[in-house]
């Protein structure tokens, strides 16, 4: 590292922490606050500064929870008016920012991205970015009938709310219950086995085969919440314990998001890493990065099994850090569902034979899927990947609402020359938005073939069907049910539907029904 001559402003990661929580007693467990703070201290501890830290730190930055998002306005206790502040109260910091990111499982990386870009351009010099969930011990917590002293009425201090929430579907979306990422994701999967050309049994266990590492990678990670190895067949097989939660996916391809886990990093600015006397050893470069988002909504999309951001996205992050994705030693893809998975890595350019291990942590699945701060670990752990073997690179890419909205970043213990510029991600979404689309219509009629679709599934079997679909006529797009009779239902899951002919019919509920021929 003493070869190259680094600018002062160079943004680097310096510190992180990461932890999990599972005290069955909700009485005992501790909020999200203070398992937010946990990880804080050990990422302070990390950089060699411990408390010292919190003199000196400007800016701390926190994950939006679960509770702030939306649809969650039902939700009784865990809302802070700011986050960031309660959690600088309670480590003994006193920044003079403070700052909430938006909704999604991109966040992390998007604020270590927004970050270094305000690091580099002297905003800020001394950052923590934190984020947790005690979902499991609210979840349980609701089920005993117990509301938990989770609020902190006045922190003081106005928060800065980075980023733009919007509502990831569309009103006739949301009537046909796509708010719902584990009603979505599936479709994308099918989709995907069209695409590939298999058989439901066949993509299935492909499938299996995907995910079985990442279950490997899980049982040997210390913060994971299923530290579990499974088979494929284990995964892919329907049984009492793993029964169909949205055709094709089996419990066991579904993220987890009942986990309390935190995690947080540290970033500051080389000359301030110099300053504070953290050595080198700790520091990690962000070589590469990018955000992005594909066509907003998902009845607008190009099609299921590609994404243009990812690929966008790819291109300027690997341009940016001068490398190409052959040179990866270590690789974190967004794994909520096995379809995101697959779509980052085609559009990445990884090869379905690679032999590099896709996963640092386990995935969202076996590892925990805590809310929108997954990310923020797999984070963390890349930080001690790399530091164990200096010199290797890694990538982490992350994904908000239903393959909607992308980050990346790529790094390195190997110190980036020059001065940290990245291009400002506008330029190259106006690209993305132009991408040829299908039209939509939201009172469709007339004949018409699915696209791609799942089946929804209760405890006690199928509860409803999801399709997207062409109108043969227009070649529009639609969305819609079919018809919920147990027949009907049942067919679905029993043989394929990808390209079933059928007639579609605008419900006046503002349901649409597609009756399969």
């Amino acid at each position: 590292m003493s070869d190259v001559k680094l600018d002062d402003r160079m943004p680097v990661l310096v510190g992180c922490g990461q932890n999990v929580q599972k005290e069955k007693d909700v009485e005992k467990a501790k909020s999200p606050m203070h398992l937010m703070a946990d990880a804080a201290e050990a990422a302070a501890s990390d950089t060699g500064l411990g408390k010292k830290l919190w003199d000196v730190v400007d800016t701390v930055t926190c994950v939006r929870f679960i509770t702030d998002s939306p649809d969650s306005a039902r939700l009784p206790f865990g809302r802070y008016p700011n986050a960031a502040k309660t959690l600088s109260n309670l480590i003994g910091a006193n920044p003079a920012k403070t700052c909430y990111g938006p909704t999604g499982g991109n966040t992390p990386q998007y604020l270590v991205n927004y970050t270094a870009e305000q690091i580099a351009q002297g905003e800020m010099d001394i950052a923590l970015v934190a984020g947790s969930e005690c979902f499991a011990t609210m979840m349980r917590a609701l089920g005993q009938g117990k509301v938990l002293d989770w609020h902190d009425e006045n922190p003081g201090q106005d928060r800065i709310d980075i980023g733009n929430e919007k509502a990831g579907v569309t009103e006739t979306e949301k009537r046909h219950k796509l708010q719902y990422p584990v009603n979505i994701y599936p479709m994308f999967e099918n989709a995907i086995r069209g695409q590939k050309g298999r058989t439901v049994e066949e993509h299935k266990l492909a499938v299996g085969k995907l995910m079985a590492p990442f279950t490997k990678v899980a049982a040997q990670h210390p913060q994971a919440w299923f530290p579990v190895e499974r088979t494929p067949e284990e995964i892919a097989t329907v049984t009492d314990a793993n029964r169909y939660i949205g055709f094709p996916y089996t419990k066991y391809m579904n993220a987890i998001m009942q986990v309390d886990q935190a995690a947080a990093v540290v970033m500051m600015s080389v000359g301030k890493a110099r300053e504070l006397g953290i050595p080198q050893e700790k520091w990690v470069f962000l070589h590469g990065c990018g955000d992005a988002n594909d066509l907003w909504f998902p009845t607008e999309r190009v099609n299921y099994y590609t994404s243009p951001a990812i690929r966008k996205m790819g291109e300027k992050a690997f341009g940016m850090a001068g490398w190409d994705i052959s040179q990866i030693d270590y690789i974190d893809l967004y794994s909520c569902f096995p379809s995101a998975v697959q779509i980052g890595r085609d559009a990445l350019g990884i090869a379905e034979d690679d032999p590099r291990e896709l996963t640092v942590t386990g995935g969202l699945p076996y590892f925990g899927g805590a809310g929108n701060n997954y990310v923020m670990h797999s984070i963390a752990t890349m930080m001690d990947k790399l530091r164990a073997k200096p010199g290797t690179k890694g990538l982490c890419t992350s994904n908000g609402w239903y393959v909607t909205k992308h980050g990346m970043g790529l790094y390195s213990t190997l110190p980036k020359e020059g001065k940290w510029e990245r291009e400002a991600p506008a330029t190259y979404q106006a690209e993305i938005d132009a991408e040829k689309h299908p039209v939509v219509d939201e009172t469709p009629n007339g004949k018409a073939k699915i696209e791609t679709y799942t089946v929804v599934h209760g405890r006690e079997g199928p509860d409803f069907a999801i399709v997207f679909g062409r109108l043969d006529d227009t070649d529009a797009r639609f969305v819609a049910h079919t018809p919920n009779d147990p027949a009907t239902l049942k067919d679905m899951v029993e043989r394929d539907q990808l390209g079933r002919p059928g007639t579609v019919v605008a419900d006046p509920d503002g349901v649409n029904i597609f009756t399969p021929e």
